[in-house]
């Protein structure tokens, strides 16, 4: 049986995160100092790695204001997507910003369908488009959902 941990992600998990990024958002990669700043110096910010058999497989990020949260980025790689790991990342997530966290938000390529029907089973709603959020010809919805409602 596969051992699944959801840990803090470290400096030293950087490398294996951004392969999966790279894979996952080719046009919009983060680069390696996006995130040794936000795992080091943001301390809105929080991010996790999702282990199986202490191998690196997906991630999640999140700052959190006040009461605000907002999921900064997810992915799996492409070999483990479609197994419920993105769900089982966005359900820690969730649960880990309550409290005090009611209202978290995020931004979803309109093309990633995928991705949009795991937003929606979870619960969150259309906002809005941003137009070119992700470059040119590649609009986001925001989505959002309050915590207290989830289902």
């Amino acid at each position: 049986m596969d051992r699944i941990n959801i840990r803090k992600m470290m400096l030293d998990d950087i490398d294996d995160v951004h392969k999966i990024e790279k894979e996952a958002f080719p046009f919009t990669t983060w680069k390696k100092e996006t995130y040794i700043h936000e795992v080091t110096l943001n301390n809105f910010a929080h991010y996790f790695v999702l282990e199986i058999d202490e191998s690196i497989i997906g991630y999640i990020g999140m700052w959190i204001v006040i009461d605000d949260g907002q999921i900064t980025t997810i992915a799996v790689k492409r070999e483990h997507q479609g197994r419920g790991y993105a769900k089982k990342l966005m359900n820690f997530a969730m649960d880990y910003m309550q409290p005090p966290v009611k209202k978290v938000s995020l931004e979803v390529n309109v093309k990633n369908e995928s991705a949009i029907k795991l937003y929606e089973s979870l619960g969150f709603l259309y906002g809005g488009i941003r137009k070119e959020y992700y470059g040119p010809g590649m609009d986001a919805h925001v989505m959002w959902v309050n915590l207290d409602e989830r289902h």
